[in-house]
């Protein structure tokens, strides 16, 4: 007994036709992607001429800058003790003109200050008069110069500005120009 066979229908598959489709759109991207770039790349451009200024001066380094006006190893922190806003950072400015390293420029824990009180932080003498010059004041008589010795604060000298921050000529002459 010979078996027939039965004929079966192809049957169509959705997930084929999706993905012969999806790579079909995918090829047809990365050729106009192709077309595109070599596009891009192949077309001339605008020419642009670089000019470069001619000078007969020497540039200035950095050592001859320290060497006209070192800084010194101070280093100083500046509160503002009396509530003017950027007080500590104008007073910090006019200390580095004049050579002294200012880590920081702050408020102080209060503005109640009456007077300005420069605080030498350790046994470093020198710094405390480089900052009592800069303040216009001798560092022996002074009443505003304070010592009180604290390792941990990290500076040479403190220096808490206080309402009377005008009256030492020097700074209140540099306040009055900026």
């Amino acid at each position: 007994m010979a078996k027939k066979r039965k004929k079966t229908k192809k049957r169509s598959n959705p997930q084929g036709t999706i993905l012969n489709s999806a790579i079909a759109i995918v090829g047809v991207l990365l050729i106009a992607f192709i077309f595109s770039f070599t596009k891009n790349v192949s077309q001339t451009r605008i020419p642009i001429e670089v000019v470069f200024s001619s000078t007969t001066e020497q540039p200035i380094l950095a050592v001859d800058v320290y060497q006209e006006s070192p800084i010194e190893d101070i280093k100083v922190e500046v509160l503002n003790g009396m509530g003017e806003r950027g007080i500590a950072n104008k007073v910090a400015i006019y200390l580095r003109r004049n050579q002294v390293d200012v880590l920081n420029a702050d408020n102080a824990d209060h503005h109640d200050y009456s007077n300005t009180m420069i605080i030498q932080r350790n046994e470093n003498i020198e710094s405390l008069k480089k900052i009592a010059n800069a303040f216009g004041v001798d560092y022996k008589t002074s009443n505003i110069i304070h010592v009180k010795p604290d390792e941990n604060v990290g500076v040479d000298v403190s220096i808490i500005l206080g309402k009377d921050i005008r009256s030492f000529t020097p700074l209140a002459a540099f306040l009055n120009s900026n």
